[in-house]
């Protein structure tokens, strides 16, 4: 295993360690603040994102999501289910895509984060962008971010070869079939249902049909 891999924080880590380490528990009555509350202290966290450092100091608690949420207002990443079933919460970490909802951001310590505001400006869409505009692959738009941010991810996987459950020959070049993107798409739930136009959007920026 990777030196980097083994000393990278767990979520249970930061949790059991961190909490009982770090954010202290003042007893009721308070430590300064007069009011019978429990205080917990914060940990800092710097996170490379959308290429620009940002550091932060957080209940060790926080979510990847409401780190950048509620405290760098990047409000296009949603927050869905908040349960990692409905892929809303989408953002691409180090070039891979995970559901920022289920991680913590003291996990994230160095990392680097694009989330929707990353790929593209309104005066210069990303490509995966403008095709959902041309292929009306939204219609209430909520899921619309998280959907973009694991598209751009898996058409990266498709090229890199990483499989999936459908792929059949493993020794062949991998291609972006409509099995495949269908597949690979299926954790990004679209309550509204512009599932075709999705696909045909994905399809049309990776250079085949689906």
């Amino acid at each position: 295993m990777d030196v980097s891999d083994e000393s990278r924080i767990s979520r249970r880590g930061v949790i059991g360690g961190g909490v009982a380490a770090a954010a202290i528990v003042v007893s009721p009555g308070g430590v300064g603040n007069g009011s019978g509350m429990r205080t917990v202290a914060t940990m800092p966290v710097s996170i490379d994102v959308n290429g620009e450092r940002r550091a932060l100091d957080l209940d060790p608690r926080t979510t990847l999501l409401d780190a950048l949420r509620e405290h760098l207002h990047l409000t296009g990443t949603k927050k869905g289910c908040d349960h990692g079933q409905c892929g809303a919460c989408t953002v691409i970490v180090n070039g891979e895509r995970i559901n920022s909802c289920l991680s913590l951001a003291l996990q994230h310590d160095g990392d680097s984060v694009t989330t929707i505001e990353g790929l593209g400006r309104a005066d210069e869409l990303h490509p995966m962008q403008a095709a959902f505009v041309e292929h009306d692959g939204y219609q209430c738009g909520y899921c619309t971010p998280g959907q973009i941010c694991s598209a751009v991810s898996v058409l990266k996987e498709i090229e890199a070869g990483v499989p999936s459950h459908v792929t059949g020959d493993l020794s062949a070049r991998m291609q972006p079939t409509g099995a495949e993107l269908r597949e690979r798409m299926s954790g990004n739930i679209c309550r509204c249902g512009a599932y075709s136009n999705i696909a045909a959007a994905i399809a049309h920026v990776a250079g085949e049909k689906a």
